[in-house]
This record gives C-alpha cells, structure tokens and sequence, in this order.
C-alpha cells in the first residue's frame, strides 16, 4: 500500500479541523436559545429547530428590552383615564402642572392631633371677600375642586346633598377652585347649582397652605374642620354620602351645635339682619313723616286775613 505523504494528511485534516470550528459555532449560537427554552418551558413549543429556538430567543430578549416601555405606557394610560391627570396645563405638557386623583382614603384626627387651620383668605367665584377664620365657631366642610376634574363632578351632588341635609347642625361648606380658568369654574358652579360660596384660587396657594395635611396635587379632597379651627378629618379623593356622613357625625355630637343660637356665626348673621331690619323701619317711617307736612289751621289763617283786611281801610 502506497504511503500517505506530510502534505496528503494535512489536506486531508483540514475540512475535519474545519468543520469542528464551525460545529462549535453554531453550539455558540444555539446554546442560548437552548437556555431560553429551559426556563421558558411554558412557551417553547416542541419540535423547535436549532434556528427556530435562536428566533425564540431573539424574541424573548426583545420582550424583556421592551416591558419597562410597556409599563410605562400602561401608567400613563390609567393616569389618563382618572380623570385628574391634569387641566389645560397638562395638554400643555407643563410636568409642574399635573394632578392626581387619590383613592378616597379617609384620615381621622382626634382631639389631641388636631392641628390647626392656617389662615387662609380670598374672594370667591361670586366676587365676595372671605376668611376661613369668619367660619370660626362651626363646623366647615372645606373641598377642593376644579371645572376639569371628572371625580369632582362625580362628588358633587354629594356635597349638595350633605350640605342640605346638615346646614341645621352647625355644618357649613367652602369650595375651594384652584388651577382654573375663572370662566369655566364660574360656569362650573352655575351649571352644578354649587349652593356654597368657593374661593378662586387661580395660583393653588390655598392648596399649598395645607400641604402638611393635603397633597396640593390632589383633587378632589376634602377637610372636616372642627369649630375650633383644627383640622378633624380628611379625605384624598372623591368621597361618597356615606363616608362623609361618618366623618361629620362624630364631629357634630362632639360639639352639638344644633342650636342657631349657639353658633357665633349664625347668631352674627342674624343680628346683622336684624339691624338692617330695625334701619329698613326707621328709613320708612321718617318717609311717612315727610309725607304728613303740618298745615295752618283754619281759624287761625281766617284770622290773618281779617287782620289784613282791617289794616287795608
């Protein structure tokens, strides 16, 4: 038998060698996918090729890249349809600007970590200066609200409707309308037949004044405010009857100002009526004097002319 030369084994070698290169290769290429699949059990289908399990795993590393923009995108679309995911700021795209509505958690203080309100003034939707500090003596109601806000439409004929059924018990309202358009709050108000003042408070300063107790970004929320100024209870987000009816309760037994004449500011108002009553009296019957001039009487102006005559001859 002929011998094989240096050269011929070496010829003879090389596919070999090469083909081992490239069998180690494509085991690179795979084992990945081959890994995937393992963990992936769930989703790998049977019968996978080498090069159909390497588009498997392409595609689940392309998923995992891609989850956090989905995530966000998710956030952004509940946030959207809260409906207090912000004004005309927020179409704006100001990012200072937006709001959030809360879940409707209640917080209840009592008498000893009641703090108290910070003296917050302005002129509400009707033109009228107010104070918070002229409501001392009652039980306020204080909610924030804006035109735009779909959970503060929602909430608003439960607000009418504690407002009416508590006004006997020493239980008065404020709105407060931040982060508005004066037109559209005003309209606002008209078209919900709003039966409580609210003040305008264009810049939110209000809202920042109670920032310990309120996120200023939240709205709808709502503050119980016990006669003594202090802060009672809370709620974050739209409330229902039932739930603000719980957190007046307990405030109004604990005060029992049932009776008007025990309410400063009621007892204020009525004799401020009062007075411009007993003036109403007075202005009409200095009227009805003016009216009745005094006459001369007859005898005594006969008189005159008699004397007159007797002085003419």
């Amino acid at each position: 038998m002929p011998s094989t030369s240096a050269g011929q084994r070496l010829r003879s070698a090389r596919p070999t060698a090469l083909g081992r290169v490239w069998r180690v290769l494509a085991l690179r290429r795979v084992a990945p996918a081959a890994l995937a699949l393992r963990s992936h059990q769930s989703t790998a289908k049977p019968g996978l090729t080498p090069s159909s399990a390497l588009r498997e795993h392409h595609w689940l590393r392309r998923s995992r890249r891609a989850a956090p923009a989905t995530r966000a995108l998710a956030l952004a679309a509940v946030l959207a349809l809260s409906g207090c995911a912000g004004g005309n700021e927020i179409e704006n795209g100001d990012p200072d600007d937006r709001f959030i509505s809360g879940d409707g958690s209640s917080t209840v203080f009592e008498g000893a970590d009641r703090v108290e309100v910070p003296e917050v003034s302005g002129t509400t939707l009707d033109g009228d200066e107010v104070a918070l500090s002229d409501y001392l003596g009652e039980i306020v109601v204080l909610n924030v609200w804006a035109s735009w806000c779909g959970p503060c439409r929602a909430e608003q004929p439960v607000l009418d409707e504690v407002h009416t059924e508590y006004a006997d018990l020493g239980v008065d309202f404020l709105g407060v309308n931040i982060k508005d358009d004066e037109t559209a709050a005003r309209a606002y108000a008209e078209h919900q037949e709003i039966p409580y003042p609210s003040l305008y408070d264009q810049p939110g300063e209000v809202a920042q004044a109670f920032r310990d107790t309120v996120p200023p970004r939240s709205i709808p929320s709502t503050l119980i405010i016990d006669p003594e100024g202090r802060i009672a209870a809370r709620v974050i987000g739209p409330t229902t009857y039932g739930q603000l009816t719980e957190l007046l309760n307990p405030v109004v037994v604990e005060f029992d100002l049932g009776d008007p004449e025990e309410r400063p500011r009621v007892a204020e108002q009525e004799a401020e009526e009062s007075a411009g009553e007993a003036d109403a009296d007075a202005d009409a019957s200095e009227g009805a004097e003016d009216s009745q001039a005094p006459t001369e009487p007859a005898e005594d102006a006969a008189a005159d002319d008699g004397a007159g005559n007797g002085d003419s001859d």
